[in-house]
């Protein structure tokens, strides 16, 4: 605390500082394509520091002498009014070549600044750019105050010029307060601050603001194009309820006034856009590009010029990975000139079209195609947390019975028990060993509106039978479809079994893909889409408007919202939207945020907590004698052995952290901007859930520990266990196929035939055509990649300078020193072969929750944020 500090320091002393400032992007996106305009803005609308920041830095002598001025502000000593005095304007001085704090990118410049006792000890400082550029703000460090040391102001944040903010922009020293513990002469400031991200609720947004607001999503159809692209808007209802997106302002569109025009250029606060020396510039770029430009012109040459639309066999799969699709030096040309083809397609000659083999199918071929391995991906792929166990049969559905009729599972005893082993079903339930994976309830309202398109499918349940040597047995599949004359009929079901010779074993492979095609489904919608990267943004947004940046529940998120709100924005321009990515190649097309709005109605923010999820899902049971209080039921199940572990670590980190700052459970309730964050959370951000009784009250310190806990658990190590395992095994496009396109044939008819005499090609003119394949392998590739400078959980990106607070850090670095030990425990796991379900038939270790991670496709890695 500041305090007592009268004569500390001599009246005219000059106090030194530093000022580091980012040189210009070292991606130099602008240099690597010409596709960028005189002010920095990339075709397609994203930002990046330009060669303006080159040039100052070139010429900051003549420049920088007077254009970039800095005024500290007293934490100690008040003007009369209350408010903290504020020095005079200094100016930027020499360049510091060489000091030990100077990071990659980074230029220091000297600063000296007027500061007697009457001033006290500095607590903040404005700054003014002067200049008509922008630059990036790294931070101020103001050295030997006397009796007091060193302060840090750390700022990562861009300048504009001074005319283009309504109010000074200010930066706090790294000291970290509650409210009430807010030294009196900064307590309007951090008031006002707050007051300017909050902004007023009107107008559009415009590049260079800072401010937070909320939005409908309303922004993913383009209705004034063609009638064709119109959606209903998502959230605001209770048909179709959502989480809330950042507000741009946007003039509604033309042909819809609830909708929300479209354009290149999208707003998202400044300093949540990509440009902070990140090579997720890069990444992400190549993702756009890819998707706008890329994949239109793969589609028309795969389907008009190579007159090839299906892939004829497995091995011509296969053949992406080795020696990829030749292409015509005249087809080759078109697609050269399109920017980081050459990042995207490795070009070897006329072999274009090559990619790297997933991991899923690089030491076996075909083990994919295995009932086991089918069955270990639902513990140990990309999409672990869906699986439950069976506590009724047969199984029930809670759709309206009035709508859909009696959903009730068609699966019998006797479809199930000649394959378990003498086992009955009363007592393989009794004895915890049947499990489902169901996808039935949240695809069978939809699925009359999708079998009318070209894409052709099945509701899905599938029983899961846990073997003793802990492995997981396929019994049953039942395949449902709309009753004929309407849905309140009840659906039309078969059950299939598993079977190993002739064409009714190819039938059931069958089966399978119609399972996989829905989990995948399920997977990019709701597992990644929805219940990370959608859900955080409303705690963003609600975090930036009132919690102050040295409020300690500030400093402790910050990290785990990196760049979400920025690649949030990208998927609803290119992914999500209207005939995007996902839309296109996956097997909700039009209907696919709706499917997953009718998710949202049943998630729950405190079941989001890993040991909430397991029992929840009946997978494990509480045991106090266990370590994490719990006990699996399949206790070989990677995804939560590993995540228990991690979930652990987080948790100890959140509650050492805030039970430093709150002494006592009164003091939770008495922090005005906690309690105004959560408030608004519930009420505005998950605004369309705020009547459900679950949510927390925000009463204590076990509460905000728990909230905290979830809230890291879901932007970091859950968000890698769906996201980075997307091409490991999504990227072999026939182990996890996106659409599926006419049904399971009827003996006699032509199809039918096909499959007993071809069955390759059967399955390929079933699952995703040649076309949305190429798509997926492109985009899912970008999607699993990691940036070269991740900032992974257990690390910062301020290192210790994010707080001046000791404990904190000590406990910073007790938690990043866990996680190395959880790491080697893991690496110990995957080594242990009696693990089956670690590496399964593909001999494939699950590495997905592995803390750290190198640069690239790594298939581990735990960044602490959503951040791709």
């Amino acid at each position: 605390m500041y305090s007592g500090v009268k004569s500390l320091i001599n009246r005219g002393q000059k106090v030194k500082g530093t000022v580091l400032l980012m040189q210009k992007n070292v991606l130099d996106i602008n240099a690597l394509t010409s596709a960028t305009t005189a002010t920095g803005l990339i075709k397609g609308g994203f930002k990046v520091a330009g060669g303006f920041t080159n040039t100052l830095i070139d010429t900051y002598t003549s420049t920088w002498g007077r254009s970039v001025a800095f005024r500290l502000i007293s934490a100690t000593s008040t003007d009369g009014s209350g408010k903290g005095k504020v020095g005079k304007k200094t100016y930027l001085e020499g360049l510091v070549t060489t000091i030990p704090i100077l990071g990659a990118g980074q230029t220091a410049f000297d600063i000296h600044f007027d500061w007697d006792s009457e001033m006290g000890i500095p607590g903040a400082f404005y700054v003014e750019n002067n200049m008509q550029g922008e630059f990036f703000l790294v931070s101020l460090t103001l050295e030997d105050i006397p009796n007091h040391g060193t302060i840090h102001f750390v700022c990562n944040s861009w300048i504009y010029k001074y005319t283009y903010y309504k109010t000074e922009r200010i930066f706090f020293a790294n000291k970290t307060y509650l409210p009430s513990e807010t030294p009196a002469p900064l307590v309007y400031y951090r008031q006002e601050e707050l007051k300017t991200l909050r902004g007023d609720g009107t107008g559009e947004r415009v590049e260079w603001e800072r401010i937070y607001d909320y939005d409908l999503y309303n922004d993913l159809g383009s209705p004034d194009k063609k009638a064709s692209l119109a959606r209903p808007v998502i959230g605001g209802s209770r048909n179709m309820p959502y989480p809330r997106r950042g507000r741009t302002g946007r003039k509604p569109s033309k042909k819809d006034p609830k909708s929300e025009s479209r354009g290149d250029f999208f707003y998202i606060p400044r300093d949540e856009s990509f440009g902070h020396l990140k090579s997720s510039d890069f990444l992400v770029y190549i993702l756009k590009s890819a998707s706008q430009n890329l994949v239109p012109q793969l589609r028309s040459i795969v389907t008009l010029q190579l007159n090839n639309p299906e892939f004829n066999s497995f091995d011509e799969v296969r053949s992406l990975y080795d020696g990829g699709i030749k292409l015509p030096t005249n087809i080759l040309s078109k697609l050269s000139p399109i920017p980081f083809f050459k990042e995207v397609f490795r070009t070897d000659g006329e072999s274009a079209l090559k990619f790297p083999p997933p991991k899923v199918i690089q030491v076996n071929q075909s083990a994919w195609m295995t009932d086991e391995e089918f069955a270990r991906e639902m513990i140990a792929g990309v999409n672990p947390h869906i699986i439950q166990r069976l506590q009724e049969f047969p199984p029930k559905s809670k759709l309206d019975r009035q709508l859909y009729g009696d959903n009730t599972s068609t699966i019998t005893k006797e479809h199930l028990e000649p394959n378990m082993g003498g086992v009955t079903i009363e007592q393989a339930i009794q004895n915890n060993k049947l499990y489902i994976l169901d996808h039935h309830d949240s695809i069978y309202p939809f699925l009359r509106k999708i079998n009318a398109t070209n894409t052709k499918t099945y509701a899905t349940r599938t029983i899961i039978f846990l073997q003793n040597d802990g492995t997981l047995k396929p019994l049953a599949i039942e395949l449902s479809k709309p009753h004929p004359q309407a849905d309140s009929f009840g659906p039309v079901s078969k059950v299939y079994l598993p079977v190993s010779e002739g064409v009714e074993a190819s039938i059931w492979f069958l089966a399978k893909a119609f399972v996989v095609v829905n989990d995948a489904t399920h997977h990019q919608l709701c597992s990644h889409w929805l219940n990370t990267h959608a859900v955080v943004e409303p705690f963003i947004i609600a975090t930036n408007r009132h919690l102050s940046v040295v409020h300690p529940i500030h400093k402790l998120l910050l990290p785990h919202y990196r760049d979400t709100m920025n690649i949030n924005a990208l998927a609803r321009n290119v992914l999500v939207n209207a005939e995007g990515i996902i839309e296109s190649t996956f097997l909700g097309g039009a209907y696919s945020m709706e499917m997953s709005s009718f998710v949202y109605k049943d998630w729950v923010f405190t079941e989001q907590g890993l040991p909430h999820d397991l029992l929840k899902r009946g997978v494990a049971v509480e045991d106090p004698t266990s370590p994490h209080g719990l006990r699996l039921l399949i206790k070989d199940y990677p995804y939560a052995v590993d995540g228990l572990d991690i979930w652990a670590a987080i948790k100890l980190w959140v509650e050492e952290y805030v039970n430093f700052y709150y002494k006592s459970d009164a003091a939770i309730v008495q922090d005005s901007e906690l309690q105004a964050f959560w408030k608004e959370v519930v009420e505005v951000g998950h605004g369309d859930l705020k009547n459900a009784t679950w949510w927390f009250k925000m009463q204590n310190r076990a509460e905000l520990i728990e909230a905290c806990t979830i809230l890291i658990w879901i932007a970091s190590a859950l968000h890698a266990a769906v996201n980075f395992g997307q091409y490991p095994y999504g990227g072999y496009i026939l182990n996890r196929p996106t659409k599926s396109r006419r049904l399971i044939p009827e003996k006699g008819s032509a199809e039918y035939d096909e499959v007993s005499k071809n069955f390759q090609k059967a399955y390929l003119n079933t699952i995703t055509p040649k076309n949305d394949a190429l798509t997926d392998l492109t985009i899912l590739e970008v999607l699993s990649r990691h940036a070269s400078d991740e900032q992974y959980l257990g690390q910062r990106n301020e290192g210790e300078l994010w707080t001046s607070d000791t404990l904190p850090l000590e406990s910073f670095k007790r938690f990043g020193r866990k996680l190395a030990e959880i790491e080697q425990k893991l690496i110990g796991r995957n080594n242990d072969e009696s693990l089956r379900n670690r590496y399964g038939p593909v001999k494939m270790p699950y590495t997905l929750l592995y803390p750290s991670s190198e640069e690239g496709l790594t298939c581990r890695g735990i960044p602490n944020s959503i951040s791709i």
